[in-house]
């Protein structure tokens, strides 16, 4: 789509330019016709002036493709034409008496004067050729509109010209200011509506601070902000109590399934129990997240790495992977978050590592100065399939272990501490998910760090 405030630019001046052509036209049609005569007699008098010859010995009126167009449009047409003693004559038959004599000696000028019968007029024009006067007496002329008007036009270019420069610098000034009026009341509602939470549209632009055209699109976006705030309270509130109605039900059935006397069942029905359980547990931590607002303070993030890659040793050592931890760069690593919320997830994505990195021998934890990275040396994924992970229940394990709420459940972390979570995988390289938080605002010093493996 075209910039709005161009396209107004562009249609005002066209519309503009269209404007004063018309305003022209009609000054040309309406200006000559008051002083038609006037007009006719300077353009015939210049017709003739062009068709005059003379050697001194005789007078010759050429017979030009103008003055051929005036005899043909003017069927009454007469004129006299003099130049010292030497006179040509031309319609005599409809010349009225007139009352001077020719050869005329007058001044240098243009007239228009009435016949001695007040019945018709004529043109008298007298012009100085070199040391002799050229006089012309012209009557009943016919001119077309296309000489008077550019007769006209020649005669006050300049005039028109400056007009016209006036007229466009209006124009282009007033259509500048006008798309700079409506650019920035878009610009304000566009601030407005970025201003506001995707998460938790409860924002509203006011009406008061757009112009009046933008008005209906601010009141559909306020509508289509609040009926989205609606759903998503609405999705969340069912998310947790779903969550909370189904911890009852579960807590109970694993009681009864201890009293199942086949071990191998038992074990089976006790593994989906497990899942069911971690499944509802995230459902009710990614509502807490996603309805409540978080108090945030400096945290050490490498002392949060150590205490989680502690925690993963042993599972670490059992599935033959080693743990490694890496920093870029000088500490500290301080970032403004909440301990428990961080520490939750980056177990995900070690446990995600460990869990889902088929091949994987190696999983390095690297600290920098925005945050830390997940790093495994094992398959990688699908191209493709990092970008659907952090949603809801999309796991890219294909035996199907695990909730599908981990990297959601981060991915709402972040967002709750204004970072984000990046992953990025390739086949045969590997996967590495990054929490990348927002610039660092403690300066509390973090202890000094041994890189160590476990």
């Amino acid at each position: 789509m075209r910039s709005i405030a161009r396209t107004f630019a562009f249609s005002l001046g066209i519309a503009a330019t269209a404007i004063f052509l018309i305003m022209v036209a009609i000054f040309v049609s309406r200006y000559p016709l008051e002083e038609r005569e006037f007009r006719a007699c300077r353009v015939v008098a210049a017709v003739l002036d062009r068709a005059t010859d003379t050697d001194g010995q005789n007078l010759t009126i050429r017979p030009t493709p103008a003055l051929e167009e005036l005899k043909a449009d003017s069927p009454n047409l007469w004129y006299v034409v003099s130049i010292g003693d030497l006179v040509s004559e031309y319609g005599s038959e409809h010349r009225p008496p007139l009352p001077f004599a020719f050869p005329y000696r007058g001044p240098v000028g243009l007239s228009v004067f009435s016949t001695h019968d007040q019945k018709s007029t004529f043109c008298l024009a007298v012009a100085q050729r070199g040391s002799l006067q050229l006089t012309t007496m012209v009557g009943e002329p016919q001119v077309r509109f296309g000489r008077m008007a550019g007769n006209f036009l020649v005669n006050r270019i300049s005039s028109i010209l400056l007009v016209a420069l006036a007229f466009a610098a209006t124009v282009a000034i007033g259509s500048a200011l006008a798309a700079r009026f409506v650019s920035r009341g878009i610009e304000r509602v566009a601030r407005r509506a970025l201003a506001i939470d995707p998460s938790a549209p409860q924002g509203l632009i006011s009406l008061s601070e757009v112009p009046s055209e933008l008005k209906p699109l601010v009141e559909a976006l306020n509508r289509a902000f609040g009926e989205i705030d609606a759903y998503i309270r609405m999705q969340r509130r069912f998310l947790g109590n779903a969550a909370h109605q189904l911890r009852t039900p579960l807590t109970l059935l694993r009681a009864k399934i201890d009293d199942v006397p086949d071990p191998a069942l038992k074990a089976e029905l006790v593994r989906d129990v497990r899942r069911l359980t971690s499944l509802v547990s995230a459902m009710l931590d990614l509502a807490r997240l996603q309805n409540h607002a978080i108090a945030k303070r400096p945290i050490d993030l490498a002392q949060i790495t150590l205490d989680v890659l502690a925690d993963f040793g042993p599972s670490a050592l059992d599935a033959g992977i080693e743990l490694a931890l890496e920093q870029d760069g000088k500490g500290p690593f301080m970032v403004q978050g909440v301990d428990a919320a961080v520490r939750s997830a980056l177990a995900n994505l070690v446990g995600n590592a460990l869990i889902h990195a088929h091949g994987a021998r190696r999983i390095v934890a690297t600290l920098g100065s925005d945050g830390i990275s997940i790093h495994d040396d094992g398959a990688g994924l699908p191209d493709g399939a990092e970008h659907g992970l952090t949603e809801p229940f999309q796991t890219g394990n294909a035996a199907g272990n695990g909730a599908g709420l981990g990297l959601s459940i981060v991915r709402e972390i972040m967002a709750a501490h204004g970072g984000e979570l990046i992953v990025a995988s390739a086949p045969g390289c590997g996967t590495t998910m990054r929490l990348r938080f927002p610039a660092a605002a403690a300066s509390v010093k973090s202890p000094q760090l041994d890189l160590q493996e476990r």
